[in-house]
C-alpha cells in the first residue's frame, strides 16, 4: 500500500536521511522516500499508518500531514515520483561498481613496473579510504544517521558514527604512505567487521535500508554488493596482516 503525505521541516539532505531511516525501521515498513523539492513523503507499507503514528516515530521538527493514498497508476503525464524499488539493483549500484573499476585500474596503474602484491595491496586499501571517506565528508551529519541504522557500534555511539569518515581518511593516508601498517590494519578490521555483521544482519531480515558507504550524496541500497565490498577489505586485512 503506498500512501502520500505532507511534511514540514525539512532543511537538508540531512533532514532527508534522518527522517528515511527512522521510518524505514518501522513494522510491516517496506520503503520510504522523501522528495524535499515538493515536501512530500511516499510510504509504501504492508499497512497504512496514520500521520499521527508517523509524528509519533519522527524527531519534533518534522511535522507529516494529511495524506491520501494512492490506488492506481499514476496517468503518463502526471509526475511520477521514482522510488528504489522501481530501479534494477544493477542501476542502482552502478557508482559503487564504477567507482571500484576506478580503484582497481588505480591501483594497477600506480603499481606499474613491479605488480608487487604487498604494495598493490595497500595501494589499493589507501585509495579505497581516501575515496569513500570524501563521499562521507560532504554531509558528515546525514552519513551518522543512516551508519547507525546498522552498524552496532556507531547505533549505541553518534560520536563514533560522526568520526568514522575522519577515521577512514587516516587510515588512507598511512596505507599510502605505508606507515604504521599492522596498527592501520588492526583498526581496519576493529572497524570493519562489526559493520559487516551489521550488513549481514539487515539483508538476512530483508531490511530495505541505504548503505551509508558512499554517504548522502549516493542513494545506495543495502545489497549483497555492500557485503562484498567489506568482506574484499577484511580479507585484505588479514592477508597483509598475516602474509
Amino acid at each position: 500500500m503506498r500512501t502520500i503525505y505532507h511534511i514540514n521541516g525539512l532543511t537538508c539532505t540531512s533532514c532527508k536521511a534522518t527522517v528515511e531511516s527512522t521510518l524505514s525501521v518501522l513494522p510491516d515498513m517496506q520503503h520510504v522516500l522523501v522528495d524535499m523539492a515538493e515536501g512530500k513523503l511516499v510510504v509504501d507499507a504492508a499497512v497504512r499508518y496514520s500521520a499521527e503514528a508517523l509524528n509519533e516515530a519522527l524527531p519534533g521538527k518534522y511535522t507529516v500531514t494529511a495524506y491520501h493514498e494512492v490506488e492506481e497508476p499514476a496517468p503518463v503525464k502526471q509526475k511520477v515520483i521514482e522510488t528504489e524499488a522501481e530501479v534494477s539493483k544493477l542501476k542502482q549500484l552502478f557508482p559503487l561498481f564504477l567507482i571500484f573499476g576506478f580503484l582497481l585500474l588505480g591501483t594497477v596503474l600506480g603499481s606499474v613496473p613491479e605488480f608487487e602484491p604487498k604494495r598493490m595491496m595497500l595501494l589499493f586499501m589507501g585509495v579505497f579510504y581516501l575515496v569513500f571517506s570524501f563521499f562521507k565528508l560532504l554531509d558528515v551529519s546525514g552519513f551518522a544517521q543512516s551508519f547507525a541504522m546498522y552498524d552496532p557500534i556507531a547505533a549505541k555511539s553518534q560520536s563514533y558514527a560522526r568520526a568514522y569518515p575522519f577515521l577512514e581518511l587516516l587510515l588512507g593516508i598511512l596505507f599510502l604512505l605505508e606507515m604504521a601498517i599492522v596498527p592501520a590494519i588492526i583498526v581496519s578490521l576493529i572497524t570493519l567487521i562489526p559493520t559487516t555483521l551489521g550488513v549481514t544482519r539487515t539483508l538476512l531480515h530483508k531490511q530495505k535500508i541505504r548503505c551509508a558507504c558512499l554517504g548522502t550524496v549516493l542513494k545506495l541500497p543495502m545489497t549483497e554488493a555492500t557485503f562484498i565490498e567489506n568482506s574484499i577489505m577484511i580479507v585484505l586485512g588479514v592477508a597483509m596482516l598475516f602474509g
